[in-house]
């Protein structure tokens, strides 16, 4: 095995079969830039005719959790149609699936997957788009028709970005306020048919184009209006709530029953509205672990046209080169750009695995025996993930563009569009700021439960702001615990220990967590404009929570999924030791200000880090080819003339 294959293996993970058959089979056609004249009606009409191939392929209908780990690779190259799939199969036949009941598993899931039944996904509005909860369309119940009635009430209700809306969708997914007997029991979704077979809008929805967009030519976003659209009570995803039927033909489905309740009753197996809320989003959170799985896919791209460029490219004479020139990734400052961010897809790749595979077990009911806990868990994992990964996305792309100066910024060399087509992931499937408030929050209340459970002593402690290891949930294994159970307690050498790499960047997020915690006690009891004003003069520190949870959380994926029995040859173990070493210098390198404000690094210590950050660079520069081609993107699907001999 070459050190190449072996770094392969520890990125593909548990997927690597699947993801080699995904690699070797998907025809480069796929991948094909169209020519710089196409319009947008011809990059949209080529993208659906692509996605007509990838679903002839049987891909979309892969058991589990598969589609995920397989489908984010087109992130690689084609984010336009990565986001088609994603409408197509993951939003609208994936809320269909995990909504629905069986007569739509019957009648609507089988046409999705085979794009007989092109549909959408109307969430989002003008006036609300984090805010789900608030959405202003309604579905109102009419007993005597058996109906629901779909209405835009005001023009801030209109569903916006809707991608699949301005072209192909005949049906919406709608997002809605579900209104029974004058009651409004929140939001649910209903199909609303939008086109007839032959494309026009019906009565009662007006479609309008958002446009052209700065990427992503390829996806038809439209804007979606209704005025008193009529669609059968059967229409309604009714998993998590459902109207009982007014006529006797037409028993509810379980898990709900309703032998006791009168007709045109709403009825649910889940009492709380607001519960009832985050079970029903909770279901759908496959669509932000593949956007942020695809990002960091296009980061990987941009990571293999830099690298590869940089190790042709020469530039000025310097007596250090054995040929005259130097390659540009023989200066120290175009090393420290690039291979920072080469060890940071690697660890944020294996948190990835990670994360898939807490979903699939959330998706197969294994909960550990806390269903609640592992939902959420998992939507607050994948929401931190999905910001950092998007977030090193853009970052990375713009580097890697700089770092190939003019040729970076030609159409050809690929990274006008990663740039276009990804700048819009730090927004869709979640604003990247609202997710990791998301997240802290989470974090938050895993903290209170956590201190509430404390002994006297414990709470002392606590007081004290000692390391309690209450507060830091640890999502690895036996790896994790063993490394942090040898960790030096003297600072001097935690640096170069792996426990003590594990404690740092443990102790971070946990002192973070302490003081924000600290701040939000202020409040006085019973002043919700108090605390609604201390929260919001929180936010930096939340956020900064909750970043540092996902650089710690990411480190102990990457040891685990790197640990001895995983990667037995020497060279590769030592190439992903050294992975790891400046990963963690990196993070403490972007936090140095606040490591020495906090007095964790001495400005000797703050120094070396510096240093050792350079020098694990210049130690990993001999291994860079093998470094990006173990990220396995075939040449045909990133066309380029960058890395041309």
């Amino acid at each position: 095995m070459t050190l190449t294959e072996g770094l392969r293996e520890v990125l593909d993970g548990p997927f690597g079969a699947l993801r080699q058959r995904f690699r070797a089979e998907l025809p480069a056609e796929l991948f094909a830039p169209l020519p710089p004249d196409a319009t947008i009606e011809e990059h949209r009409a080529e993208t659906w005719r692509r996605l007509e191939i990838l679903a002839s392929t049987g891909m979309q209908v892969l058991p589990g959790v598969e589609p995920v780990a397989a489908f984010e690779l087109l992130g690689h190259a084609n984010l336009s149609l990565f986001v088609k799939v994603g409408v197509q199969f993951g939003l609208f036949a994936g809320v269909v699936k995990n909504l629905g009941t069986q007569r739509h598993h019957d009648d609507v899931l089988p046409h999705a997957l085979d794009l007989t039944l092109p549909g959408c996904f109307a969430m989002t509005e003008t006036g609300h788009g984090s805010d789900v909860q608030g959405l202003l369309t309604t579905a109102t119940y009419e007993a005597d028709t058996d109906e629901l009635v779909i209405n835009s009430p005001v023009p801030a209700a209109r569903k916006e970005y809707i991608g699949n809306a301005a072209r192909d969708a005949r049906v919406a997914a709608t997002f809605a306020q579900l209104i029974v007997d004058g009651i409004n029991h929140g939001v649910h979704c209903i199909l609303v048919p939008i086109r007839d077979e032959h494309g026009a809008a019906l009565p009662g929805v007006t479609i309008t184009d958002c446009g052209e967009k700065l990427g992503l030519l390829g996806v038809d976003n439209g804007r979606l209006m209704f005025d008193q659209v009529r669609v059968p009570r059967t229409n309604l995803l009714n998993q998590y709530g459902n109207i009982v039927p007014s006529k006797g033909d037409d028993p509810l489905e379980p898990p709900i029953r309703a032998d006791n309740y009168r007709s045109g009753a709403y009825v649910s197996p889940i009492e709380s509205r607001n519960r009832r809320f985050f079970t029903m989003l909770g279901t759908l959170v496959r669509g932000r672990v593949t956007v942020g799985g695809a990002g960091a896919a296009a980061a990987r791209s941009a990571l293999t046209l830099a690298v590869g460029y940089g190790l042709r490219r020469r530039q000025f004479p310097n007596p250090l080169a054995e040929d005259g020139d130097m390659l540009l990734l023989d200066y120290q400052a175009h090393q420290l750009k690039l291979l920072p961010l080469v060890a940071r897809s690697y660890v944020l790749q294996s948190a990835q695995h990670d994360l898939v595979a807490a979903l699939e077990r959330v998706e197969s009911g294994d909960f550990g025996g806390d269903e609640d806990h592992a939902r959420r868990e998992l939507e607050a994992r994948a929401a931190g993930l999905k910001a950092v990964q998007t977030r090193h996305a853009t970052d990375t792309i713009q580097t890697c563009r700089e770092a190939c100066g003019g040729a970076g910024y030609m159409a050809v060399n690929q990274f006008a569009n990663l740039k276009a087509d990804t700048d819009v992931f730090t927004t869709f499937e979640g604003d990247n700021t609202v997710l990791l408030q998301l997240l802290g929050k989470s974090l938050l209340t895993q903290y209170a439960r956590d201190v509430a459970e404390l002994d006297p002593v414990g709470i002392a402690r606590f007081v004290a702001r000692q390391v309690t290891g209450t507060v830091v949930e640890h999502v690895g294994g036996g790896v994790v615990q063993r490394l942090l159970a040898g960790a030096p307690a003297n600072a001097d050498k935690a640096l170069v220990d792996r426990g003590g790499q594990l404690a740092i960047l443990t102790d971070r997020e946990q002192h973070l967590l302490d003081g924000l915690a600290q701040r939000l006690r202020a409040a006085p009891k019973g002043d919700p404009v108090a605390s609604a004003r201390l929260y919001n003069e929180s936010q930096d520190h939340l956020l900064a929570a909750a970043e540092a949870h996902v650089e710690r959380i990411s480190l102990e994926a990457y040891l685990e999924a790197t640990a001895d029995e995983n990667a037995t040859d020497p060279e590769v173990r030592q190439i992903l030791d050294l992975v790891a070493d400046l990963y963690v210098h990196d993070v403490v390198f972007q936090h140095r200000a606040w490591f020495l404000e906090h007095g964790r690094l001495t400005p000797n210590q703050s120094k070396e880090v510096v240093r050792r950050r350079s020098a694990l660079c210049a130690e990993l520069r001999p291994h860079a080819t093998a470094l990006v081609d173990a990220f396995a993107i075939p040449p045909a699907w990133l066309p380029n003339e960058l890395l041309d001999a």
